[in-house]
């Protein structure tokens, strides 16, 4: 893969996560509302939807094989339904703070999954990656809340919210293949009416409850930027960004979340920067960049390959001694 496919990766992914960042905040003060976890998950993927159908009109005209278009649904299945659903009940069970340590966890569920499916090796550097990446992104996330306040843990809150990352890892692994093959909103076009029509017997009656008429224009805005940004923009970003990254380097950048949400809270007067937040974020870059300089299953074949190559030239001279010589003593 040329470098500049790299970057572009990298830009996206980054990107992405930012937005993720910044819709911490913004998600939960719409959800102070009269908006419920799953109306506001179901008018995310309602949004992006009616948006990349939209789109879809504007773009070449894709043809999706029966084969692909199932694959697409269990896609939209682990990498939205499951991955938010699974969240959004896990969060409404456990404490916040237990909520994102295990959040913390995607990259090493992802490398897992990835050594299983796709036969990516684990290296030391993904290893001493994963490991000073989650302890940079769990310092910060400790240093802004309170264990001893808010609501407890709960261990099947827990477990959801360990699912969540879960169903995202095998959605970042086992449908790789898949982004490659059909242009971005022909793949969310597809995986977002899918995630709508599994949602819509669940949540029906929450968004039936809501009044309208009494929402808010500030709440409207929060739903706004939840559909546009971090749904319909944020998934293209990633879908770029899983096209030309591996999965293990995708799901790193999730350590970027607690930082973009660090320095909101600094910069609205909310948190302070010192020096153990700044040692944070400098072990999460670090893991990161250590990650993207570890071997892939191509780079290990390779260096397999060339080593092998290297041992052949260096016997070959002590088996050619060895030819002459059985020649010369059977002459």
């Amino acid at each position: 893969m040329n470098n500049d496919k790299k970057y572009k990766g990298h830009i996206t992914v980054l990107m992405a996560n930012i937005i993720w960042g910044l819709n911490a905040p913004i998600a939960k003060s719409v959800l102070d509302s009269s908006i419920t976890p799953l109306s506001l998950t179901t008018f995310r993927c309602f949004g992006a939807a009616i948006i990349f159908w939209l789109l879809s009109i504007f773009t070449k005209r894709e043809h999706v094989c029966h084969e692909d278009l199932l694959r697409l649904f269990f896609a939209s299945l682990f990498g939205i339904v499951l991955n938010q659903g699974t969240f959004v009940f896990g969060l409404s069970l456990t404490s916040p703070i237990n909520a994102s340590i295990i959040c913390t966890m995607a990259p090493i569920v992802t490398m897992i999954v990835a050594a299983l499916y796709l036969k990516e090796p684990v290296t030391g550097k993904k290893v001493i990656g994963i490991f000073l990446g989650a302890t940079g992104a769990m310092l910060l996330i400790l240093s802004g809340h309170s264990v001893t306040t808010g609501k407890a843990g709960n261990i099947w809150g827990d477990l959801l919210c360990l699912a969540s990352q879960l169903s995202f890892a095998i959605y970042l692994t086992v449908f790789k293949d898949l982004f490659g093959r059909y242009s971005t909103v022909t793949l969310m076009k597809w995986m977002f009416i899918y995630s709508s029509i599994c949602l819509t017997p669940f949540s029906y009656s929450d968004v039936a409850a809501i009044n309208f008429s009494a929402v808010s224009l500030h709440v409207y805005g929060g739903i706004a930027f939840v559909v546009l940004g971090s749904t319909c923009l944020a998934y293209l970003l990633v879908m770029i960004g899983q096209q030309n990254l591996r999965p293990t380097i995708v799901s790193m950048y999730n350590y970027i979340q607690p930082i973009v949400a660090s320095f909101i809270a600094v910069t609205i007067g909310m948190d302070t920067l010192g020096w153990s937040k700044a040692g944070a974020i400098v072990l999460v870059f670090l893991g990161v960049y250590i990650v993207t300089q570890s071997r892939s299953k191509a780079q290990m074949d390779a260096y397999i390959l060339t080593q092998n190559r290297q041992r052949t030239e260096e016997e070959r001279p002590e088996e050619l001694y060895r030819k002459d010589l059985n020649q010369n003593i059977k002459s």
